[in-house]
């Protein structure tokens, strides 16, 4: 019984990792749920100046800059991007877990629509 538990604890530490990158969880002070259905999750991700998310994980998608910003978007294992971003320009995004830091003098306002498997 005592090594069933064991078990079971372990399997449900080895889950938190996962669990614990959705951006709305991790990081509620910057990331915003607009819009969910069994397609895609609309977030308003908002970033004073200054300002650095926590460690987060996207799914593939599409990010919309409301205002013009400059960012630097730090991805695991990637290459940094400091692109400044224009009101009303669309990226794509594609899957995997980032920081991003405000490096402007403005609050970043992102609409990011993340896709959802089927």
């Amino acid at each position: 019984m005592r090594s069933l538990m064991l078990s079971v604890a372990v399997v449900l530490w080895m889950a938190l990792p996962a669990a614990a990158q959705d951006p709305v969880k991790v990081d509620p002070a910057h990331h915003k749920v607009e819009f969910e259905n069994d397609q895609v999750r609309v977030l308003r991700v908002t970033l004073p100046a200054g300002e650095k998310t926590k460690l987060h994980e996207h799914p593939n998608g599409v990010a919309v800059f409301v205002n013009d910003s400059r960012n630097r978007v730090s991805p695991v294992g990637g290459t940094v991007d400091e692109t400044p971003r224009k009101a009303g320009t669309a990226i794509a995004l594609v899957a995997g877990k980032h920081v991003v830091e405000n490096l402007g003098t403005t609050t970043a306002d992102i609409i990011v629509v993340e896709l959802k498997k089927k």
